[in-house]
C-alpha cells in the first residue's frame, strides 16, 4: 500500500467594498449596500479559496491562472473559476481533506448564512459540508476593513494524494513526485 503526500493552501484575499456590486461569499449573494469591486464578480472567499488549493497543488495562484487583464474574466462568476481550478488541481490526482476559512468585516454579519456558503463551496469542491467551514470575525474598528471600506478572507486547505511506489529494480532512480 502507498503512502500519501499531505499538503497545505493558504489563501488571502482582500476587496475594497462599493455600492452597486453585489456581497458576495462562496458563491451567495449577502444583503448589503455595499459590495466587492472586483474584475470578476469581486467574491473574495472564493478567491481565496482558489489560492489555497493552487498553492497547496502547487499551481501557482488565481492571479497566474485568471490574470486580471484578460477581458475573458471580466465579471466572471468565481464559482467557475473555482470549478476550473479545482479540476486542474484533481489532474494532478489531490483530493481535498478540508477546508477551513476566515472572513473579516464588519458588516453584514456571515453567521446567518454561514450554512448556505459553506454547502455552496462544497457542492463545488464536491466534499461533505462537514468537509468545508467558515467563520465570520470583525476587524474591531480597525483599518479599512474596521470601518466598514473593505472584506478580507483568509483559506486554509488540505489536500492529500497517494504517493508513487519508488521501482524495486536497483538500476531504475526514479522517485514518486
Amino acid at each position: 500500500m502507498g503512502t500519501k503526500i499531505i499538503r497545505v493552501g493558504l489563501g488571502r484575499d482582500v476587496h475594497p467594498l462599493v455600492p452597486g456590486r453585489p456581497f458576495l461569499l462562496g458563491g451567495v449573494e449577502l444583503p448589503s449596500s455595499l459590495g466587492e469591486w472586483g474584475h470578476s464578480d469581486g467574491d473574495v472567499l472564493t478567491h481565496a479559496v482558489i489560492d489555497g488549493i493552487l498553492g497547496a497543488a502547487g499551481l501557482g495562484d488565481i492571479g497566474e491562472l485568471f490574470p486580471p487583464s484578460e477581458a475573458a474574466w471580466k465579471d466572471a462568476d468565481s464559482l467557475k473559476l473555482l470549478k476550473i481550478a479545482f479540476g486542474l488541481v484533481k489532474q494532478g490526482g489531490w483530493r481535498l481533506i478540508n477546508l477551513d476559512c476566515v472572513v473579516t468585516c464588519e458588516r453584514p454579519k456571515v453567521l446567518p448564512y454561514r450554512d448556505r456558503i459553506r454547502a455552496s463551496l462544497a457542492r463545488v469542491l464536491a466534499v461533505p459540508e462537514q468537509a468545508v467551514f467558515v467563520k465570520g470575525k470583525t476587524n474591531e474598528g480597525l483599518g479599512a476593513l474596521g470601518a466598514g471600506q473593505a472584506v478580507e478572507a483568509l483559506a486554509v486547505c488540505l489536500l492529500e494524494r497517494a504517493q508513487r511506489r519508488r521501482s524495486k529494480h536497483p538500476h531504475c532512480h526514479k522517485f514518486p513526485q
